[in-house]
């Protein structure tokens, strides 16, 4: 098999934050030099802070320290319900007759009535907004018969995460022994459910009145108050019992640019807050995304195709490509294309033709991205045959 292989090095000098949005991206996570963000007089136990799209640790402290974590359990439950709907197996519009065991959970609720009938998108939209511990029991119930084993299934999507230092027992995040997290593995979760596009039709809604099916009404309130009160955040989970003091962990997006922010054991709520904002603010004022390749943008169109109803095919990256460098920082980066020059029919579209890898000045692999067909190429019929042959001998004979 041939390959092309065509390099371009780029010479990036940072001026401002370009990058690719909130949506899917790639490059290797690495670790860029930690340095301590001016926050201040710092109360939490714990935090941590990343680049979204690369993973790239911006800030930690005690990153890895076990610790209850109170509703941000609730991140996973969410994690788990998103991932079901987008498997089919549960669907937005979906109704659940509530139980008895849902409604009767204590803590932060949305006041669900035992036996009547709720969609899920509006479970969802409890849990989201304000944490309702009643929504996530019947949820968890719907998808897995239980929340017993709704609970194994949030283990085991834990471990699949590479959350190394995690431990679900409930569902709700409510005081129970042997429960634990990190801010590491939460911001791990969070950036998991940060992939799903449904959850900010939720995440920014501050306040709303909800009508229950029996026309009852509760007034729903964000208890992430960063989707009002900083420009850019719109996404976050918090969790509080005297256990585990305030937590918070949240996304924000400036310029293009995403990071997340996760904070445990705050003294109080406006400390976790104020915390969380420090963070974003230090991330932003010192860190910049450049975008090297575009999602679904055409690199090639020559690329020959054999048996198949039309010659050649076009291909772009499967994901964003984009560097993330602390300002100041002026290394070169190469990003190579690796390609087939000639594949076969039928071709499906999405279907890997060859990949992107980003290299920096000083020897280090930053990320890669698969090269994808981007429209199906079907096999060619005996007619296409004899119109190509036909086609060829026309044009030869000009």
């Amino acid at each position: 098999m041939k390959k092309l292989c065509v390099v371009i090095v780029l010479c990036v000098f940072v001026a401002a934050m370009l990058c690719t949005g909130g949506g899917a991206a790639f490059a290797a996570s690495a670790k860029l030099p930690v340095e301590s963000p001016n926050i201040g007089k710092t109360s939490a136990k714990s935090a941590y802070m990343v680049d979204y799209g690369t993973g790239t640790v911006l800030y930690e402290r005690n990153a890895d320290k076990k610790l209850p974590i109170a509703s941000m359990v609730k991140i996973m439950t969410l994690v788990i319900a998103f991932e079901n709907i987008q498997s089919g197996n549960l669907e937005m519009d979906q109704k659940i007759t509530i139980s008895e065991s849902a409604s009767g959970m204590g803590g932060s609720q949305m006041f669900l009535d035992t036996g009547l009938d709720y969609p899920v998108s509006d479970l969802i939209k409890g849990i989201i907004i304000c944490s309702a511990n009643d929504a996530s029991v019947a949820i968890a119930e719907t998808i897995a018969g239980s929340e017993e084993e709704f609970i194994r299934l949030m283990n085991e999507k834990a471990k699949a995460l590479g959350m190394e230092n995690t431990n679900f027992v409930n569902v709700t995040g409510l005081p129970e022994e042997g429960q634990y997290c990190t801010a590491k593995d939460v911001t791990i979760m969070m950036r998991e459910l940060l992939k799903y596009d449904q959850y900010y039709k939720f995440s920014t809604i501050y306040m709303e009145n909800y009508t229950h099916p029996d026309g009852r009404i509760t007034e729903l309130v964000n208890t992430n108050k960063l989707v009002r009160f900083y420009k850019g955040c719109d996404g976050g989970k918090t969790g509080f019992t005297s256990e585990a003091m305030f937590c918070l962990s949240a996304s924000a997006t400036r310029n293009h640019t995403r990071v997340v922010a996760t904070v445990i054991g705050a003294n109080d709520s406006k400390s976790r807050f104020g915390e969380v904002s420090s963070l974003f603010n230090y991330a932003f004022a010192n860190y910049s995304q450049e975008i090297l390749v575009k999602k679904g943008e055409p690199i090639a169109n020559d690329i020959d195709v054999c048996k198949g109803k039309t010659n050649n095919i076009a291909v772009a990256a499967d994901r964003d490509v984009y560097i993330l460098r602390k300002k100041g920082d002026n290394l070169k980066y190469t990003v190579g294309f690796d390609l087939q020059d000639k594949v076969i029919a039928p071709i499906t579209k999405g279907a890997v033709i060859g990949k992107i890898t980003v290299t920096s000045s000083d020897g280090k692999t930053i990320g890669s991205a698969n090269i994808v067909a981007l429209n199906d190429i079907e096999m060619a019929g005996y007619g296409d045959c004899v119109r190509k042959v036909l086609e060829d001998w026309f044009y030869n004979k000009k």
